[in-house]
């Protein structure tokens, strides 16, 4: 579970929804406080129990350079409405509504970044090719499913959460599971809150299923490669979720470019924002090719 650095929207940053056909889909959105956005825009979206406001410290200086950027929620996640038909929450249901987030911006091509299992989905989107993008970047995201301990931690929020999962049971699972996890992070009472607050108002069905597709994902990254789409492979020295070795391997076989982020560990939006956003500019500028962005 990620930590937003702050909850407090920058100067610039609004809070928007956007209408798709998957349904109604909460998000963050920032622009230059000064000039256009000369350059193409960026969809950001989070990975498993996480949300748009993971990439709040990212935001303005990401839209400084002279874009438009956009953090979403998935549909199920904090304040994006759940699905209608729950057998939606897999790899390719997600992907096509990061596709119609995509399409509902109307901006033209874009650069797509998931973070962990939001990095799964984007690449669904793109082996889909429903939509023109420009690039992709894997923020902390591996090839197929999670495994070790945030496998585990999956497979038991789905476990105790039960087959017919309830609001009323997410909110059991977390007095009971992990108000202490969250209180022993020592952050200040609003971030508890935020984070409280975040994991209620998840959907129940979403969380289980989510759960299922991240420890079952297959690795496409040779159908992923054959795209040719620039890829960016980032992720911190000290990642825990999947092996930086493993990351690195990805992105030795996508041929794509790879950013180790110091110090950081399976959040570098939120432990080194300021690395993280200068490495997301430096290859989104690189990637924005006459015929990429035609």
């Amino acid at each position: 579970m990620s930590t937003p650095r702050f909850l407090d929207l920058p100067p610039g940053v609004r809070r928007t929804d956007l209408p798709t056909p998957f349904g109604t889909v909460a998000a963050l959105s920032a622009v230059p406080a000064a000039g256009g956005c000369e350059l193409q825009p960026a969809v950001l979206v989070p990975g498993y129990t996480g949300s748009k406001e993971d990439f709040i410290a990212l935001l303005q200086t990401l839209a400084q350079a002279g874009r438009s950027v956009t953090a979403i929620d998935l549909p199920g996640q904090y304040e994006s409405p759940g699905l209608a038909d729950p057998l939606l929450y897999t790899l390719d249901g997600l992907g096509a509504a990061v596709a119609e987030v995509v399409v509902a911006l109307d901006q033209g091509p874009v650069h797509l970044a998931g973070h962990s299992f939001g990095g799964l989905v984007c690449r669904d989107t793109v082996l889909a090719g429903q939509v023109p993008l420009i690039s992709l970047t894997l923020m902390s995201s591996g090839p197929a499913a999670v495994g070790g301990a945030r496998a585990t931690d999956a497979r038991n929020l789905a476990a105790v959460l039960g087959d017919r999962p309830t609001g009323e049971r997410l909110r059991e699972v977390w007095t009971q599971h992990l108000d202490a996890l969250a209180r022993g992070k020592g952050v200040p009472d609003e971030i508890y809150a935020f984070l409280r607050d975040r994991m209620l108002a998840n959907d129940p069905y979403a969380l289980t299923r989510m759960a299922d597709t991240l420890v079952s994902a297959p690795d496409r990254t040779l159908e992923l490669a054959a795209t040719g789409l620039p890829t960016l492979v980032l992720y911190g020295e000290d990642d825990d979720a999947w092996p930086p070795e493993v990351q690195a391997a990805m992105a030795k076989d996508l041929g794509a470019r790879r950013v180790v982020v110091p110090g950081a560990t399976h959040s570098p939006n939120v432990e080194a924002p300021e690395t993280t956003a200068g490495a997301l500019t430096a290859f989104w500028n690189a990637s924005e090719t006459p015929e990429r962005t035609a």
